[in-house]
């Protein structure tokens, strides 16, 4: 088996220097982490299965065409690595245009920052399909993609339609938006966006809340349900997960007692004395907060002069988009915000902060997180936030505070910490103060807990959780897919519908011949359909029956000079070819006028459902309301109607966003039995969508051939994913 990680940036960068490519780790959470996990793949552990891999991503530099193959060939052997190359240009607007000017901002709530610009979505989308055809050189049958972050949101579709049977995973690294924040995006673009992820088996975030706001965009944006997590997306079904990602745990535990770690403290320690150590290190972002968590030690230094010249704050800044303008304007203000406080504050023997504007190699940082008393981590948002795990990670004597947002996803999983909100200026005071007087005991009692958790989640535990779920989503599929009209089957349709003497075709109309729409109205025949239904009713023994929940005026104006017979109102009405309408049982609907005001009363509550009133049963829609409000007010209405007429001759049905009460006693399954019992067929096959149609499939002879259209289980035989897969079935039947 082989993985292919795909990511914006390769985990190897190419740097052009004199003329020839050099090579050099990249840094950064992502490849950092998966470096650890692809380690340990190749470690020698006999019960992990040993897996190929591959890493797709942008190698860092624009490279000239000449140099391409050379490239390729050098990245797949040395580094098992697979390059994607982009222009300058399309890198400036699809890296700082839309994924760093549109997307970040917007999903980590600066909305005031985002930029909505076409010409950036469009080199978005291409980059996206670039990345698709470098994938799709490489990609095996029996390949595990996993896509990550931001960048690529477009990619698991692009994917999924060039072969269907990939298993494809996608891990967002950074907060989903709430609905409100989400829906800000142009129509198309979030529309697409969406679509895009759904191309995925499996779709993972940090923690529940994100997992939540994007099913609940998908509802209200896609109109797609969930449940339990999982729906069906097209032809597929995605599975919605939560696995909060981990560190190398024992990496950073190991780390403190190595020679060149013990030199970087020992320099350290004679540089700052004994006073406390205050550590706060971020790239450059306005996410972090770290113009906040300066204001907040202001003020702590303002309410606690007893503090002057013992404690010091190290302030770590690492250099991140340069390009765009809001950093630059964040680096001179947090430039400008040190040299007040350590203007007002400072002594000559005593600087309030050290400030870096750097990134810190390996063996430093690890010292720094060993020395340090207090972390001070406090993003305004972030998806998980890996310094403070391996804060903790370091504390090998339990010794240390960590204070965290609670805007951090890291938060859900490190509650012994001291919890702030990163927005309260004197909550980050009183924290910082209740950090430095906090009893050694408490520290190691907390620190200890949330290492033992921190272990048992690392991130090799992370990647594997991951992997073993698309897995076994895929079993899952297997057995799906095990249901639906494969080839074997349609050729035996086929045969026995060529070799019968005497035909029986009963077709459900909406969501079975024509896809759903917002309104029954809008769901005429097409004139494509109008043939296709007069050419079956033409075939030699044919009884083609069209069995439908409409009115029997609607199904005559759009049906009736087609050879086709007809039933109306699920059962209630029959018409024969050249005859008029019947009844197949006696009905009254005296009880009618006493449900209209109970659903009058619940359209009035909900905007955008409305009322079908048919001769036998009325039916309430609800396609056109608010999904999240409509779904809640529908199950209301189902339990009222129930109740109301538990003692009337009515049934209640809850359809494809459609509650519907008619007549008890009479169903599509009794219009079915009406057919077989006119003659004997040796061929039967009957197709529809909703749970209406299962009384038919039910009621027909088990040698009848009978078609679920949609992903669903069914009492019927076969499955195929969507109308337009029926339509061919029909078509091919009768060349």
């Amino acid at each position: 088996m082989r993985l292919l990680i795909v990511s914006n940036r390769l985990p190897i960068t190419v740097i052009k220097e004199g003329g020839s490519l050099q090579f050099q780790e990249s840094v950064g959470g992502l490849a950092s982490g998966l470096r650890s996990y692809l380690d340990s793949l190749n470690g020698s552990s006999l019960t992990k299965p040993k897996i190929e891999c591959i890493w797709v991503g942008w190698p860092g530099v624009t490279v000239e065409d000449k140099l391409k193959d050379s490239l390729k060939s050098k990245m797949q052997s040395d580094f098992h690595a697979y390059p994607v190359f982009l222009s300058e240009r399309s890198m400036d607007k699809f890296y700082y245009g839309f994924s760093n000017k549109t997307l970040w901002p917007l999903f980590h709530y600066f909305t005031s920052y985002v930029q909505y610009d076409e010409d950036y979505w469009i080199n978005y989308k291409q980059v996206n399909q670039k990345f698709c055809d470098a994938i799709m050189e490489i990609a095996r049958p029996d390949d595990i993609i996993w896509v990550h972050d931001y960048h690529l949101m477009l990619l698991p579709k692009l994917l999924r339609e060039r072969s269907l049977k990939l298993r494809l995973g996608f891990f967002l690294h950074i907060p989903f938006p709430s609905f409100e924040v989400f829906r800000q995006l142009p129509s198309k673009w979030r529309k697409e966006i969406l679509e895009g992820l759904l191309g995925a088996d499996l779709i993972g975030f940090h923690t529940y809340d994100y997992s939540e706001y994007f099913l609940r965009c998908v509802q209200r944006i896609l109109g797609i349900e969930h449940n339990m997590d999982q729906l069906i997306a097209g032809d597929h079904l995605v599975k919605v997960d939560v696995f909060p990602m981990g560190i190398d745990y024992q990496k950073f535990a190991n780390a403190i007692m190595h020679p060149d770690v013990q030199e970087e403290k020992y320099v350290l320690r004679s540089i700052l004395e004994d006073r406390k150590v205050i550590l706060s290190l971020d790239r450059l972002d306005y996410s972090k907060g770290i113009i906040n968590r300066l204001q907040g030690y202001e003020l702590f230094l303002k309410r606690n002069p007893q503090w002057h010249g013992k404690v010091t704050l190290i302030l770590i800044v690492v250099p991140s988009r340069s390009k765009v303008e809001q950093y630059q304007q964040m680096k001179k203000h947090i430039d400008e915000f040190v040299g007040r406080i350590n203007g007002r504050c400072g002594k000559m023997n005593w600087i309030p902060i050290l400030y870096h504007y750097k990134f810190l190699p390996f063996n430093l940082l690890v010292a720094l997180y060993s020395i340090s008393d207090v972390a001070l981590v406090t993003p305004l948002r972030d998806g998980m936030n890996l310094i403070a795990k391996e804060f903790i990670a370091t504390k090998t004597d339990g010794k240390g505070v960590l204070i965290l947002s609670e805007m951090a996803g890291a938060s859900k999983e490190a509650r012994e910490a001291i919890v702030i909100n990163p927005n309260d200026i004197e909550e980050i005071a009183e924290a910082l103060k209740d950090a430095l007087e906090m009893p050694e005991e408490l520290q190691v009692r907390c620190n200890r807990t949330i290492q033992s958790r921190l272990k048992r989640h690392d991130v090799i535990h992370w990647a594997d959780d991951f992997l073993r779920a698309i897995e076994s989503l895929k079993e899952e599929q297997k057995k799906m897919d095990a249901r639906m009209l494969g080839p074997s089957s349609k050729e035996r349709i086929f045969r026995d519908f060529r070799e019968s003497k005497k035909k029986l075709l009963l077709l459900d109309y909406d969501g079975t011949l024509v896809p759903i729409v917002n309104h029954p109205k809008n769901a005429m025949p097409t004139e494509e359909l109008k043939i296709l239904l007069k050419l079956l009713a033409q075939q030699p023994g044919m009884e083609s029956i069209l069995i439908s929940g409409r009115d029997k005026s609607v199904l005559q104006n759009w049906f009736g000079g087609l050879g086709v017979n007809l039933v109306a109102e699920h059962g209630v009405w029959v018409r024969e070819k050249n005859e008029d309408w019947k009844m197949l049982k006696a009905l009254n609907n005296e009880w009618k006028p006493k449900i209209l005001p109970l659903l009058e009363m619940y359209t009035d509550r909900l905007p955008g459902s409305f009322i079908e009133e048919k001769e036998f049963s009325i039916a309430w829609h609800y396609r056109m309301a608010d999904p999240e409000r409509a779904s809640i007010i529908a199950k209301e209405l189902v339990d009222d109607l129930v109740n109301f007429t538990a003692n009337i001759d009515v049934q209640v049905l809850q359809g494809n966003k459609v509650v519907e009460a008619r007549n008890a006693g009479l169903n599509k399954g009794d219009a079915g039995l009406y057919w077989t019992a006119k003659d004997e067929y040796d061929f039967i096959l009957a197709a529809g969508d909703d749970l209406t149609d299962e009384d038919l499939f039910k009621a027909l002879p088990e040698a009848a051939y009978t078609i679920k259209v949609g992903n669903t289980q069914s009492y019927a035989k076969f499955n195929l994913y969507n109308h337009t897969e029926l339509i061919k079935l029909l078509q091919e039947l009768i060349r």
